[in-house]
């Protein structure tokens, strides 16, 4: 492993002028060859003081849960999409084993009851720190249940690194296995620290590897649950004006990525973002010299400015993100499209005003694909190995 010192000394001179003897000194910078400068940055309070281009700058290898690395999410929000689960802090639904992250879903009536479910009211403010709601926005904090409109049913897990470890530019890898189970959507991604250049998605979002938990989800004849994989790119001026399309890749897999752990692999750098799969290459964005806003095709829109115009060709990819795990279930922004093709219909429309109702309701379908009572719930699970970043 390389490492670095770049150190200054000062050199003194003694010189005799006029009987009196007096001595200055003048810095003199060297640079260790063994440790090369990167144009990786850092921040956060587990970020590396010193780094050297091709060393490793972030890893957990999850032996044990560090909770000073990363924080819960607890919020009731549903990520913007109206996902069914409420994020918590519980060694139910995130905990390690034998060297393995575990992101595993629960049903809410387990605790609470079902009956809660549509006639509880749910405040998850807490008065210690790691307690705290920590996204208060689609009614995060407080809800109460209706019989049309019941409380999230599913509980889950989002962890992140948002006050520990942020970086700009690298290589991420993280060896995962998805997870098996209906309508179950896994995640592993980056989201900016410092929103440089407005709300989501003017500031960026990057997916490193997505999924759907359907073994047998089809779209037009072709496997879209957990034989295909994706990596995303999300920029835009507003979320009505998002060009993920055109950095969007998926890579099917017909054993499944549920089967086995596989290696999700992000190259980011000052010219380019590259994702793979195991070593192979899914999808390359270089934007060129006029960026991401000719890039996805906002230049077309007059009256709206680029937010981006001031940074470089990169921007907004070109300042701190932070790493994030989670495991969300349903939602209706269309991540599961109405239409599509498995072994039990999809409970609810994304049109539907009680899409979670209409979820929970079709539970005796999605459930029992979940195996929440085979092998604790493991294969329902998210399970990460490791996760390592590592400088240009």
């Amino acid at each position: 492993m390389w490492s670095i010192f770049i150190g200054v000394t000062f050199l003194t001179y003694v010189a005799t002028e006029c009987g009196h003897t007096h001595s200055t000194e003048e810095p003199y910078i060297f640079l260790d060859a063994k440790c090369p400068p990167s144009v990786t940055t850092v921040s956060g309070s587990h970020a590396p003081d010193v780094i050297c281009s091709g060393s490793l700058i972030f890893a957990d290898e999850f032996e044990e849960f560090d909770f000073e690395t990363w924080e819960h999410e607890v919020t009731l929000g549903g990520g913007g999409n109206w996902e069914f689960q409420y994020y918590n802090n519980n060694r139910t639904n995130s905990f390690t084993d034998d060297g393995i992250l575990f992101i595993r879903p629960s049903l809410t009536s387990d605790q609470f009851g079902e009956a809660f479910l549509s006639s509880g009211r749910l405040n998850i403010e807490g008065g210690a720190p790691a307690d705290r709601c920590t996204n208060p926005q689609w009614y995060g904090c407080e809800r109460t249940g209706t019989p049309t409109n019941i409380l999230n049913p599913v509980k889950s897990a989002r962890i992140r690194t948002v006050n520990s470890f942020s970086f700009r530019y690298g290589r991420v890898e993280a060896r995962a296995k998805l997870p098996a189970g209906d309508w179950l959507w896994p995640a592993i991604w980056l989201m900016p620290a410092f929103n440089a250049y407005g709300t989501w998605p003017s500031s960026g979002e990057i997916d490193i590897m997505e999924s759907r938990g359907n073994r047998n989800l089809l779209q037009n004849g072709l496997n879209i649950g957990t034989q295909a994989a994706a990596s995303t790119l999300h920029y835009g001026p507003y979320p009505q004006l998002n060009g993920w399309d055109r950095a969007h890749w998926s890579r099917q897999n017909e054993l499944g990525y549920d089967r086995e752990f596989h290696r999700y692999q992000l190259e980011w750098t000052p010219d380019y973002i590259k994702f793979s799969i195991d070593d192979v290459e899914m999808g390359k964005v270089d934007p060129g010299k006029e960026g991401f806003w000719k890039y996805g095709g906002f230049d077309n829109n007059r009256n709206i400015l680029n937010p981006w115009r001031y940074g470089s060709k990169m921007a907004p990819f070109d300042q701190k993100f932070y790493l994030i795990i989670n495991l969300a279930v349903g939602g209706v922004s269309g991540y599961f499209p109405d239409g599509l093709q498995n072994p039990t219909p999809k409970p609810w429309l994304n049109s539907s005003p009680k899409a979670s109702t209409d979820f929970w309701d079709g539970r005796e379908s999605w459930l029992p694909t979940w195996g929440l009572d085979q092998n604790d719930g493991r294969n329902a699970s998210l399970q990460v190995d490791y996760i390592r970043v590592w400088a240009l």
